[in-house]
């Protein structure tokens, strides 16, 4: 299912959500111009990595090289559907949550949430050289957020049905439940495959993503006057 918008207001400009955006497309196009063998060594510096973690508590690999990329694997992407899709994803709920936390917090917020999904997806795939990249963990917390704080907010949402498309309006509740839900029954699925030496889409990162925005919104205070400007 595929969010078009949503309904609930917001107060100030989400400055720091464009900014993500900005970043994560210059980055892209700055990967994209690269060529392949010269991407995938970015790929492999920038992307985490969780067998680095093992390397570096054995000692032959330097720490900032293991840990570091966890926060750089945020703003790089697998190619255009994958930044489409996390940006587009971004951009439909971080507008709200950032409005709610104020811009300063909602960064710190987002960097905590895609550690939040590193540090699960780490747990499941101590052993894997595959680099991990993108921002869903940190979006999966924005999504997190947005459930805890507006459940009763609409989606307008594309349902692809075999040779139909419906758009409907879904409860922000329902739509962000069904997401989740689908995220870990896919994360446990790809457990018992060796996925994590093949390469895939990293659901654990986006189950523990969600989780740690769900924790985090409940630790974050809301900025001050929330609610207290016309809706932009």
């Amino acid at each position: 299912m595929i969010p078009l918008r949503d309904d609930a207001p917001r107060y100030t400009r989400p400055y720091v959500t464009y900014l993500f955006i900005v970043l994560n497309l210059a980055i892209f196009l700055f990967q994209d111009s690269l060529t392949p063998r010269l991407h995938r060594a970015f790929d492999f510096q920038f992307g985490f990595v969780p067998g680095r973690v093992g390397a570096w508590l054995e000692g032959s690999v330097p720490l900032e090289a293991a840990l570091v990329p966890a926060l750089t694997s945020m703003f790089l992407h697998y190619g255009w559907l994958h930044l489409i899709f996390n940006m587009w994803f971004l951009y439909i709920f971080g507008d709200n949550v950032e409005d709610r936390l104020g811009h300063f917090r909602f960064l710190f917020f987002y960097a905590a949430s895609g550690l939040g999904g590193i540090l699960l997806h780490f747990a499941f795939n101590a052993g894997s050289t595959v680099p991990t990249i993108g921002a869903s963990g940190a979006i999966a917390g924005v999504m997190g957020a947005y459930f805890l704080l507006f459940p009763t907010a609409r989606v307008l949402t594309l349902i692809p049905l075999f040779l139909i498309f419906p758009i409907v309006w879904l409860p922000a509740w329902v739509y962000l439940a069904y997401w989740f839900v689908g995220q870990f029954i896919s994360g446990a699925a790809s457990a018992m495959t060796s996925v994590q030496q093949t390469g895939g889409v990293a659901f654990w990162a986006h189950v523990g993503g969600f989780i740690g925005g769900i924790g985090l919104i409940k630790l974050l205070p809301a900025r001050s006057r929330y609610g207290m400007y016309e809706p932009a």
